[in-house]
């Protein structure tokens, strides 16, 4: 037998307390996917169900499904080069509503790629990775000016699914309405038109833009003077005239009939098929706007409409202190008087794209589901077509349905999507980095050429939830990221990171640990995990505190004033960076190199604790699932490879 290597003994050095347990490190992949598992295939199969032929007469509904158990081990795809998969069984039921008529049959809806405990994919013998991907969540922003030759103030609604809705303030102080980047047109002609819409549909209060006169509108918006100067220059005046307006923006060169017109407004903001915002974008609009409408409610209503107009026009009245608008008469003194108010803090009232409250994570479940939509909506057009063409009497749900659109969907994902990677494997951290990976790009986000150079940057907002240090050198820089080491994702998809409570007014520091987003912290003060704090009472021991303050700012804050504190000081790096021995005495530009060279160090045959660590090697370790670990407790009675 060879020499028994006793593990090197680990001692701590740290002054600080141990606050919280930093949490599972590959736990944005494999929650996400077990959430896929239980909630998001559910969404999507009611996204479609039930599927009607074109009379009504029948129809084919979808019950629950299972996994079943998967067909090879691990171990066997890796040696035969197979995906490891889970078939997926469905209960569909074949609905003849002429004669009552049902069948009903377990259909196999095809393999199913499944996650391993590692939080991989083995897809067709090779491990791979989906990388999370960081998008701006939908929802209402103001935004502003693109081009402050052309425009003031700008405000866009952007669903997940859908058209979306760009309003602008121009700089003679009218307001304009652009759907899907087409021809602008009066914010008022827009408004009008919704008045054709029956608020009973779209769960308005029944009087709300009912009539589309003047009247309504300039009373809806307190008579502000740029809905006023909108309606001096917009030459529509009914409503009819207001949808067809609508309908020769939209469609140029189509004849524009009056139903034509209102079932393209329908369709632009009110049909559940062609437009969503998911619950994340209700949530974000129903903040964004102060409404209170219910996250089941996924697609527009009057109410957002008006709202967000409300928003931007009333954006410049908050900034003019001199109340120069007040004495606005018409049009052309409002473009006189602009230029005049006090844009300097406009800046602070709009929304920033780089903001993390502003931007959500779309992780491995919800990419795998946007996939699983395409592919039923293409098996719901088959369907469809078969209930036609074939004889009912023969038909059966086994019959009717063709998985093939749907595998192939998933093929495509898990084969040739950017974001599905094979896994960097060169040593243990360099896998859990790349599973903990965030990236802007792919489809739906950003590409490399049109990125901003303020997308890239650093935000206060990174603070505890994205990794200001590790990101790539090269044309990816500030687009690929890694998530903090304490940081986890809210349901919404938001970062948040974890702080302890401090009693306010008593300056007292508590162990209650409180999960906050970006937009939750930004009206408190924050202190650092190494401020000094008295062992015996608990209490801060200055009398100030270098703390954090809203909007970003350092300060020296009075301990009373001060509202949290951070768990550790590691939290605001990600775990490679952590892994770096007395990282404050390191130029960020090495730091940012170290990170990034860890991963590509060439692992050692007989691993060994290193002579100076962080803490942070053990969880790395084990949670990435490379290390040999026993489900129960006991005891290593022996080693031997010969058994």
């Amino acid at each position: 037998m060879g020499e028994t290597r006793t593990p090197r003994p680990r001692k701590s050095f740290s002054k600080l307390p141990h606050i919280l347990d930093v949490p599972n490190l590959i736990e944005v992949q494999t929650k996400s996917f077990e959430w896929f598992k239980t909630q998001g295939l559910r969404e999507t199969i009611d996204d479609i169900n039930p599927i009607e032929d074109y009379t009504g007469n029948y129809a084919v509904e979808f019950g629950d499904y299972e996994f079943r158990e998967p067909t090879m081990t691990l171990k066997e795809c890796r040696e035969k080069d197979q995906t490891y998969s889970a078939p997926l069984f469905m209960k569909v039921r074949f609905v003849n509503r002429v004669s009552g008529e049902i069948k009903e049959q377990d259909v196999f809806m095809g393999d199913f790629p499944m996650m391993t405990e590692q939080g991989t994919f083995i897809i067709n013998g090779t491990e791979r990775v989906i990388v999370t991907q960081l998008v701006r969540s939908p929802g209402a922003y103001v935004m502003a000016a693109k081009d402050p030759t052309k425009q003031v103030l700008m405000a866009n609604l952007m669903p997940a699914r859908g058209s979306w809705l760009e309003f602008e303030i121009e700089k003679r102080g009218t307001v304009s309405v652009r759907i899907d980047r087409k021809r602008k047109l009066p914010v008022t002609v827009f408004l009008r038109a919704l008045a054709a819409i029956d608020s009973e549909k779209t769960g308005d209060e029944p009087d709300l833009l009912s009539r589309g006169t003047d009247e309504e509108i300039l009373e809806l918006f307190d008579h502000n003077p740029f809905i006023r100067a909108t309606l001096e220059r917009d030459p529509v005046r009914t409503v009819d005239e207001a949808l067809v307006e609508v309908f020769k923006k939209q469609r140029p060169g189509e004849p524009p009939t009056l139903e034509a017109s209102r079932n393209l407004l329908w369709n632009i903001c009110f049909d559940p098929k062609r437009y969503d915002l998911t619950r994340v974008g209700r949530h974000k609009l129903n903040k964004r706007l102060g409404l209170d409408i219910d996250e089941t409610v996924r697609t527009l209503t009057k109410a957002d409409i008006v709202a967000l107009v409300k928003k931007l026009v009333g954006l410049p009245l908050e900034i003019d202190h001199e109340q120069l608008l007040a004495d606005v008469h018409d049009s052309s003194m409002l473009a006189e008087v602009l230029p005049n108010l006090h844009w300097e803090e406009a800046d602070k009232l709009v929304d920033e794209y780089e903001h993390l409250g502003n931007r959500r994570l779309r992780m491995v479940g919800e990419l795998i589901q946007e996939a699983f939509r395409v592919g039923l909506y293409r098996m719901e057009r088959v369907v469809r077509e078969r209930m036609t063409t074939e004889d009912v009497e023969t038909i059966t749900p086994q019959s009717i349905i063709n998985i093939r659109p749907v595998v192939a969907a998933l093929k495509e994902f898990f084969g040739s999507s950017q974001l599905s990677q094979f896994m960097d494997q060169t040593n243990t951290l360099a896998g859990l980095t790349h599973r903990r990976r965030l990236s802007a790009l792919g489809a739906g986000g950003l590409t490399r050429e049109r990125a901003p150079i303020e997308v890239r940057d650093v935000h206060p907002t990174h603070y505890g939830r994205m990794c200001p240090i590790e990101t790539p050198e090269g044309p990816n820089i500030g687009l690929i990221g890694s998530l903090s080491s304490y940081a986890t994702v809210n349901e919404y998809g938001f970062i948040q990171t974890p702080y302890r409570r401090v009693i306010k007014g008593q300056g007292k520091v508590t162990d209650e640990i409180v999960w906050l987003t970006a937009y939750d912290e930004e009206d408190y003060i924050i202190a650092q995990a190494n401020a000094p704090v008295d062992p015996e009472t608990g209490v801060f021991a200055e009398e100030t505190v270098l703390a954090r303050a809203p909007g970003g700012e350092y300060v020296s804050a009075r301990r009373e004033e001060v509202d949290f504190m951070d768990v550790a000081p590691q939290q605001i790096v990600s775990v490679a960076t952590a892994l770096i021995p007395f990282l404050e005495h390191d130029d960020a530009n090495r730091a940012l190199m170290g990170s990034n060279m860890q991963r590509q160090a060439v692992p050692l045959l007989q691993s060994e604790a290193p002579l100076i660590g962080t803490g942070m090697e053990f969880r790395a370790a084990v949670d990435t699932g490379d290390v040999l670990l026993a489900k129960k407790a006991g005891k290593v009675r022996g080693v031997s490879a010969d058994r």
